[in-house]
């Protein structure tokens, strides 16, 4: 899905998250694609995420010296929106010949999406048949500001980039992270600031959501219940993490709290997927992002959902030398957009 696409086999993806940018270069016609560049460059602050005209320029800067290092062999870039940026829905619609509609999509889209249509960029893909109305099929709709496409348009066009495509960055993270089974699975990426969930039922995302409670809020829980600085917490966050064995479980007890109010949600999207698709269950979970390496945080998952946590390969579809194999995996929890994007078919 792209909410803005131009037709060209010859690109990169371009991940600019709230810590870093990353992109990576693929070549192939086909899956496995090739690994041709990878590279990434901190981003302190939040530069990412401010409006500031200097911040934006130090973006921009940074964003060039990543392109320009890489060695990137074309111009041409698929880019990820944060999921807190795109509103993404599934919607049941008539079926109706594609120029009806595409007219009554636009049409039903005022009362769906939280934006004026006038000042949105929408896209939508058909997913299926609706699983309440037998006449109807099933549409996943997007839709982000033309103000913060232009502005980011703008900026990479400012850079002399050409960008061919914009998609959310929960979908792109989806197609790198998603293993080959029809049966459910839910993609939990928990980044620094929030956690993207994907649900992908044969292939095709059926449910997305952004959860406003990620890594930092982990890490904040810990530093206020032990009464420590931020860069300690996190130090201890990521060396004893959830086991009840290290520093006597304190590290737990501080953190449980924060990681319950994230399972809880994830645990309503549960329940809103197996409402809304009688008879289909959840097969299993695939954790990336920061929390992935938190110690014991995907058995924690596991044990609270009872189901198979498996931690996301982002690099999975893709063939590379075998002895950059240890190389890629240290890295991998970071790079799903980044890897999703530049395996996008066009």
């Amino acid at each position: 899905m792209s909410l803005l696409t131009g037709s060209t086999s010859d690109f990169f993806g371009l991940d600019i998250g709230t810590t870093a940018i990353r992109l990576v270069q693929l070549r192939g016609p086909s899956s496995p694609k090739a690994l041709v560049k990878y590279a990434y460059v901190p981003l302190e602050g939040n530069v990412a995420l401010s409006e500031s005209k200097g911040d934006q320029q130090k973006l921009a800067k940074a964003i060039e010296q990543l392109v320009s290092q890489s060695g990137v062999s074309t111009k041409n870039v698929a880019v990820g929106i944060p999921s807190s940026r795109v509103f993404t829905t599934v919607a049941d619609v008539d079926r109706l010949p594609g120029n009806e509609l595409a007219k009554a999509i636009r049409y039903q889209a005022d009362s769906l999406i939280p934006t004026p249509l006038a000042d949105s960029k929408m896209d939508w893909a058909v997913i299926g048949d609706s699983p309440s109305d037998k006449v109807k099929q099933e549409i996943l709709l997007s839709s982000v500001t033309n103000k913060f496409v232009e502005a980011r348009l703008d900026l990479l066009e400012g850079i002399g980039l050409n960008v061919i495509a914009f998609e959310p960055d929960n979908l792109a993270m989806a197609r790198a992270l998603a293993i080959s089974d029809p049966k459910a699975q839910l993609i939990l990426d928990v980044g620094r600031l929030s956690t993207d969930l994907v649900v992908i039922q044969n292939g095709a995302p059926h449910l997305t959501r952004s959860i406003p409670n990620g890594v930092e809020a982990i890490v904040r829980a810990t530093a206020q219940n032990l009464n420590i600085d931020a860069k300690q917490a996190e130090q201890f966050v990521f060396k004893f993490g959830m086991s009840k064995e290290k520093l006597e479980g304190q590290v737990l007890q501080a953190i449980s709290g924060t990681v319950d109010l994230l399972t809880s949600e994830i645990e309503k999207s549960i329940k809103f997927f197996q409402t809304r698709y009688a008879g289909m269950t959840i097969e299993r979970i695939v954790v990336t992002g920061g929390a992935s390496v938190i110690p014991e945080f995907p058995l924690y998952i596991a044990n609270k959902f009872g189901l198979n946590v498996e931690i996301g390969n982002a690099w999975r579809n893709v063939s590379y030398a075998q002895d950059r194999q240890n190389e890629l995996l240290s890295i991998s929890n970071q790079f799903g957009v980044a890897v999703g994007l530049a395996e996008r078919s066009s």
